[in-house]
């Protein structure tokens, strides 16, 4: 029950921050959404931190793993606002946004991660 409820606390947090910085940085004007972006990007680099410190030591705790990195990060990064995202783009015939967009997010979404492990090696 613990488990549950350290998930349901990180994700409830990670969701509204990601709610905040979406109202923040999505552009209205041109419909980029720097928001989910962002999120995506910022949300890999930290779950990469995350897991590269809890294979490292034992500083972080399973517990804390969940919190942070299936509760918050998976409250924080948002794949279905990346997909309807890219539909919007697609049906509107924008391709050129859709292909820079998919392209970069899945591109800087691996280098986060990677970037986070290798940063635990000199925590």
């Amino acid at each position: 029950m613990k488990q549950l409820l350290l998930v349901f606390i990180g994700g409830g947090f990670g969701s509204v921050l990601r709610f905040l910085i979406g109202k923040l940085l999505n552009n209205q004007q041109t419909g980029i959404p720097y928001g989910t972006f962002t999120a995506n990007i910022l949300g890999s680099l930290i779950i990469g931190i995350i897991l590269g410190l809890a294979a490292k030591n034992e500083a972080i705790t399973q517990n804390h793993t969940l919190l942070i990195a299936t509760g918050f990060c998976g409250g924080f990064t948002t794949f279905s606002s990346f997909a309807y995202e890219n539909h919007a783009f697609l049906k509107s015939g924008d391709f050129t946004t859709f292909a820079f967009y998919t392209i970069a997010s899945f591109t800087l979404g691996f280098l986060a991660v990677f970037t986070g492990i290798f940063l635990t090696k000199f925590i």
